[in-house]
């Protein structure tokens, strides 16, 4: 039989492991409180580093080894610092040794706490359990910092502008610059806001480095555009910075400042100011393109003409819109303007562009009126007027230019003069002469017995037929029409002009309102506008066609057209010849 036995050493092994393994309920008193900031004279600003050490007795019991929560320990005070400074964050950490056979736990507790208001503050007697820590004196540094930085410093805020005053609504160009030491793990910087103020950012924000009094520092510079909206003093809040960093021994610190901008003084507009928009900008110009160089034009040709308006210093919604007066023979057709910003070096540069589609319908001189822009020189501090001077077209009527000849051709389609001279000395006798027109005589008369004889033929096969050449021509004409109609081509007005010059001979009409205006139909003229709309009006080009009622209009009119010139026509052939 083998006996196991417990030795003396193996039972001391048990007891330590049962020692070291039992927690019991803290029931612990306090034994000492301290607090320990990190300096004592700062910036305002910058962010100060507390640490708090404080130490209690731990009991141990085996029930509660693996439920003690040691984040549910009991906490100083920290509440009583919050009338002068501002908790940003806290840690903590924990360790554990043995005093006199007694378990004790010393905590430490770490808040970073940013001051309020500058001068001497102090942090209050904090209380743990029943230790009390002594008050501490923390000194805080009036005013912004200065222009070079302390060796002491980790970072700080410089605010720039371009102009110490501005006019309302005119750009001012604001500079803010982060400088930094360490590696920056965590950061936000404010931006700038007002409520009566268009702030507009430039671009992405640059990163550098740059030395102030022999330190090196990482710097972050942002740009914004701003334009004041109310005249009077602008004053901006502070831009703040909150962040952490780690310096070069890896310490982790944090990072807490602001700065405000100078007050800048807002004019109102000048009294001598004669635009109805106010413009206060470094630049503006205009442009103008679209129309054809010799200004030139036929009627109904569809021209683009193009207007752009460009600013240096203000954004695209502070243009104001171009005038779209166009004289009563043109048909205007505006596009919905375009409006861009551009950010570049020198702040924002904005542009308007409006298109409008021109059609003339009557020739003549058409003119254009001037387009003028007044705005304000902000760097020379005056008026001045942007312009687009007059320009007249001359448009005129292609059917009448190609039905006129010119004297050119008729003269050289004229035979060349016979020279006297050489008839004279060349002459035949007369008897010669008269034999040549006996013979002449004779042919034209056998032509003529002929012509008789066709005649009285074809009139017993046919009673009377119209002209069908020219019925054919029209009945072509019509048929191009209607389908161009139904589908909604771009050639239709000049279709229904080349059909009406077919349909009613004689009358010369040269443009599809001249077709209107002579047979006075109102469904004809709707449909001819709603089609010119659909083609050269904005927002329409895409629009579903839908071509029967103008189809059907046509149709009627040439019916009853029709009907009015059989009522009218005399009969063919006289009463008694057949």
């Amino acid at each position: 039989m083998v006996k196991r036995l417990i030795t003396p050493a193996v039972c001391q092994f048990l007891l330590a492991m049962l020692l070291t393994a039992i927690w019991l309920p803290a029931q612990a008193q306090s034994q000492q409180l301290t607090v320990e900031p990190d300096r004592t004279r700062l910036y305002e600003g910058e962010v100060l580093t507390l640490t708090v050490k404080g130490s209690m007795e731990i009991d141990i019991n085996l029930g509660n080894l693996f439920d003690f929560d040691m984040s549910s320990l009991p906490k100083p005070d920290i509440e009583k610092v919050e009338p002068d400074f501002e908790i940003l964050a806290q840690n903590q950490q924990y360790s554990i040794r043995t005093v006199n056979s007694q378990m004790v736990g010393e905590i430490t507790w770490t808040y970073q706490l940013a001051p309020k208001s500058t001068g001497e503050l102090t942090i209050p007697a904090l209380t743990f359990k029943e230790a009390v820590s002594a008050p501490v004196t923390i000194e805080v540094v009036d005013g912004s910092p200065p222009d070079q930085a302390s060796p002491g410093r980790d970072s700080f805020i410089e605010l720039s502008a371009d102009k110490d005053e501005v006019y309302v609504q005119e750009q001012l160009i604001l500079t803010v610059r982060l400088f930094f030491r360490g590696n920056l793990i965590r950061g936000e910087l404010s931006e700038p806001t007002h409520p009566h103020v268009i702030i507009e950012s430039l671009g992405r924000q640059q990163e550098f480095s740059r030395y102030r009094d022999g330190v090196r520092y990482r710097v972050v510079e942002r740009r914004y555009a701003i334009f004041p909206q109310r005249a009077g003093t602008l004053k901006l809040p502070a831009i703040r910075f909150e962040g952490q960093a780690r310096d070069a021994s890896g310490n982790l610190r944090f990072l807490r400042d602001s700065e405000e901008l100078f007050e800048v003084p807002v004019k109102d507009v000048p009294a001598q100011f004669s635009g109805e928009t106010w413009l206060p900008a470094t630049g503006v110009a205009l442009e103008e393109s679209g129309l054809p160089p010799s200004l030139e034009v036929a009627t109904g040709e569809n021209m683009t003409r193009e207007i752009k308006l460009t600013a240096a210093g203000l954004p695209g919604e502070a243009l104001p819109p171009l005038p779209d007066a166009v004289p009563d023979g043109l048909r205007s057709y505006p596009e919905e303007p375009e409006r861009q910003t551009e950010t570049t070096p020198a702040g924002l540069t904005s542009s308007l562009t409006q298109s409008v589609a021109l059609v003339p319908v009557e020739p003549g001189q058409m003119t254009l009126p001037a387009i003028r822009i007044v705005w304000w020189d902000t760097e020379a501090d005056q008026e001045r007027v942007a312009t687009i001077p007059q320009t007249t077209l001359t448009v005129k009527d292609p059917t009448t230019a190609a039905a006129s000849p010119s004297p050119q051709n008729d003269q050289g389609n004229a035979g060349p003069e016979p020279d006297v001279s050489s008839t004279e000395s060349t002459a035949s006798p007369a008897s010669d002469r008269t034999r040549l027109w006996q013979w002449f005589a004779l042919l034209l008369g056998i032509l003529w017995a002929g012509t008789l004889v066709a005649w009285w033929w074809s009139g017993k096969s046919r009673k009377s037929t119209p002209a069908q050449t020219d019925n054919r021509d029209e009945d072509a004409a019509f048929d191009r029409l209607i389908r161009a109609a139904r589908d909604g081509a771009a050639v239709t007005p000049e279709l229904v002009v080349e059909w009406a010059n077919l349909h009613v001979p004689g009358h010369g009409f040269r443009s599809a309102s001249d077709v209107v205006d002579h047979f006075d139909d109102e469904t004809l003229a709707a449909e001819l506008r709603r089609l010119q709309a659909r083609l050269f009006a904005p927002g329409h080009k895409n629009d579903s066609w839908d071509g029967q009622p103008l189809a059907r209009a046509l149709e009627q009119l040439r019916r009853h057209r029709r009907t009015e010139t059989s009522a009218d026509l005399p009969p063919l052939y006289p009463k008694g010849l057949s």
